[in-house]
């Protein structure tokens, strides 16, 4: 993720764990950085066990910081949808609680649009046949996710892999959208506008 940061727009996106969100942005050709952390709640300076009781209202998200020039938002929402289970009003695979559900964060007037259009595509694909749950949020503010957790798949690689493979989410999108490439941490299939973006681990 060496992208110049001068022209940078931001997605924030809550996909549940924020672990395997920011691993599965972190190989996309354009986004710069990215960076876990709580939105939505109304507690201030959440801590991460305060989030956990699911008491706060907050979300576990990301904000990815992308150019645009590279990747657009409408590809980011592509790869977004591809890594989730959007049917899901209570959590998200074995992590359970409003903490987990999903919701995209829009950041002005445009991102509303795109992510309103992007939604009622994947509703009139067909893909899933329960309904899409996401929802589309005002982003308002966002609080840091303590230090440990950013980047957690590469501070943690035996952890997060153990975590990641017995939570149920690789199983999931292997059986919605095709076998990753590379046991399930590489993208699934993906739609024509996104399969180029993602780089060589």
């Amino acid at each position: 993720m060496k992208e110049d940061q001068t022209n940078l727009k931001v997605a924030t996106l809550a996909g549940g764990c924020f672990w395997c969100i920011a691993s599965d942005f972190e190989n996309v050709s354009g986004v710069a950085k990215i960076i876990s952390d709580y939105t939505g709640g109304q507690k201030e300076n959440p801590t991460y066990e305060e989030v956990t009781t699911g008491k706060t209202g907050h979300y576990e998200a990301v904000q990815v910081y992308y150019d645009p020039s590279k990747v657009s938002y409408e590809q980011v929402l592509d790869i977004f949808w591809h890594h989730i289970d959007p049917t899901d009003p209570s959590g998200q695979f074995a992590d359970r609680g409003p903490q987990y559900r999903t919701a995209i964060f829009y950041h002005d007037e445009e991102q509303k649009r795109i992510a309103e259009t992007s939604k009622a595509d994947l509703e009139q694909s067909g893909q899933f046949t329960r309904p899409i749950v996401t929802l589309i949020v005002k982003f308002s503010r966002f609080y840091e996710a303590e230090f440990y957790h950013q980047d957690y798949h590469k501070k943690s690689p035996v952890r997060y892999k153990i975590y990641r493979s017995g939570s149920g989410r690789d199983q999931f999108l292997d059986k919605t959208w095709g076998k990753g490439e590379d046991d399930g941490h590489q993208p699934r299939r993906q739609p024509e506008r996104t399969k180029d973006l993602f780089q060589a681990r």
